[in-house]
């Protein structure tokens, strides 16, 4: 059974050293308040995670190279699908991205000065030239094409995992996310296509991103694929020996579910 995040106290503490989570190594408990002191991160270092008065939730990242006390460990954040339930996953994503902005934004991008913390919204403003920056959100588009009774799938060559999965890409300046769907896929593997309709959607901290996925049908073209982007891209459809999808945890691993080929099952 998932566990929900909790901690040995009423306050919960997302520590992050890089994308590494803080846990009590056999439980995954997140550390208590006085941990946090012993490690020298100090209640004033720790960012809220939500602006609600009384909240409990507190994040920051700390030293690249501290080494986790006696009894807990750094654990990657992926690591974690699993181990807490879903709803604890999400509020451990935006703990991440949170402290990834405070850490990232501390000195005003055009002119230096140490920025100031906003009270009543997730800023940073520069006090000299009133620079502000809020945390970033990266959109970017999936996208599951069907063919018939068959659908696309890519083996990413830079993922972290060798599994099948949507084509994926992120927004770039100017672009509405339908032109995004018509880019990636006619870059990523040289086919056109049309008929997109969404899916849904996911914050996915692996950075900073909101996924927002669709389904295309495919119009013309052969597979050509990006190979800096793309190991493999295949059409599997029914009589298809299944290959190992992604994670039901990511909305890639939802959405190619919702159209798997005639005869597939998935857990």
């Amino acid at each position: 059974m998932r566990n929900r995040i909790s901690s040995e106290e009423g306050r919960v503490n997302f520590v992050f050293r890089r994308d590494e989570l803080l846990v009590e190594a056999s439980s995954s408990v997140l550390p208590d308040s006085a941990l946090c002191e012993r490690i020298g991160l100090a209640a004033a270092a720790l960012q809220p995670v939500w602006m609600e008065t009384g909240s409990p939730y507190r994040t920051a990242c700390v030293d690249p190279g501290l080494e986790a006390p006696e009894g807990y460990a750094f654990k990657k954040l992926r690591s974690l699908f699993g181990v807490f339930d879903d709803e604890g996953m999400a509020l451990a994503g935006r703990a991440y991205q949170i402290a990834e902005w405070a850490r990232t934004h501390r000195f005003c991008g055009a002119c230096g000065t140490l920025a100031e913390r906003v009270a009543h919204e997730f800023c940073l403003r520069c006090p000299a030239c009133g620079l502000a920056a809020y945390p970033r959100i990266s959109p970017a588009m999936m996208v599951l094409i069907r063919k018939g009774d068959s659908i696309l799938l890519a083996r990413h060559a830079n993922g972290p995992a060798a599994r099948y999965t949507a084509l994926a890409g992120f927004v770039e300046p100017g672009e509405s996310i339908e032109q995004t769907v018509h880019r990636e896929v006619y870059e990523e593997v040289g086919l056109k296509v049309g008929n997109l309709q969404y899916f849904g959607s996911q914050p996915w901290p692996f950075p900073n991103s909101l996924m927002v996925a669709f389904t295309a049908d495919y119009v013309s073209g052969d597979i050509r694929i990006q190979e800096d982007e793309i190991a493999d891209a295949r059409w599997f459809g029914p009589g298809d020996e299944m290959p190992d999808i992604a994670a039901r945890i990511s909305i890639a691993g939802w959405l190619i579910r919702a159209n798997l080929p005639m005869g597939w099952t998935a857990p």
